[in-house]
């Protein structure tokens, strides 16, 4: 099997495990090694239906160069963040419930533990240009301009949007970014939050708790319940 759509296939079914899935909705990219454009699920399949045989290889342009099934119209979020970040091998959307809530609030992320340190110095960036489908060339390129070289970022009244240098890297990032949101929203309704991290705190644990190692074994533990 092409070991990137192996890839996609594992980063839907990681995602789907974690509680990211939305019914058919949501995709996963991974930069095309030729430099063709990306391999990323065909439309009208949930994170955990994806095979291989539902896997396409979609053109910069929108066209499907492989693969049976049609693309998701929301192609541009993916090759418009890969056009201008190189460092990108792998791109997320999803409808994640926590992140979804918290982009609605307009208050700033807070690291309040683990999770929250990598979406934090500088705050987490919000696409607020539309809160509707990402369907145009234009559109993606204004994410990825609002994006810049962040970890993720939110999309108010529609998801957020992680990267990765590897689909472990944007896995993760997607799964611990939710998980901040729910952290945090479950402290603001408690009346809080009252502590956090501070910038010098933040360094440090994103050097402490998120090297790759770390991220490496966060992957592994969702590919292996995916197994299950």
């Amino acid at each position: 099997m092409n070991e990137q759509v192996a890839d996609v296939v594992r980063a839907h079914h990681a995602l789907a495990v974690a509680g990211q899935d939305d019914m058919v909705w949501g995709h996963v990219s991974i930069r095309d090694r030729a430099g063709r454009g990306i391999w990323m699920k065909a439309a009208g399949w949930g994170f955990e239906e994806v095979e291989p045989d539902r896997v396409l290889l979609v053109s910069w342009d929108g066209e499907v160069l492989a693969g049976e099934g049609k693309r998701h119209i929301e192609y541009p979020i993916h090759t418009g963040v890969m056009a201008v970040r190189s460092d990108v091998d792998c791109v997320i959307h999803t409808h994640a419930t926590a992140a979804s809530a918290f982009a609605s609030l307009e208050v700033p992320m807070r690291a309040i533990n683990h999770d929250g340190v990598l979406f934090t110095e500088p705050d987490i960036p919000r696409f607020t240009r539309t809160g509707s489908l990402i369907r145009t060339q234009e559109l993606g390129e204004s994410l990825a301009e609002t994006l810049g070289d962040a970890r993720a970022c939110l999309i108010p009244q529609h998801g957020l949007v992680a990267v990765g240098t590897d689909v472990a890297h944007a896995v993760m990032h997607a799964v611990l970014l939710d998980r901040a949101c729910g952290i945090q929203l479950t402290a603001m309704a408690a009346g809080g939050p009252k502590r956090w991290s501070d910038p010098a705190e933040v360094a440090l644990k994103t050097a402490e708790c998120w090297p790759p190692s770390q991220i490496e074994a966060g992957w592994n533990y969702l590919a292996r319940k995916t197994r299950r």
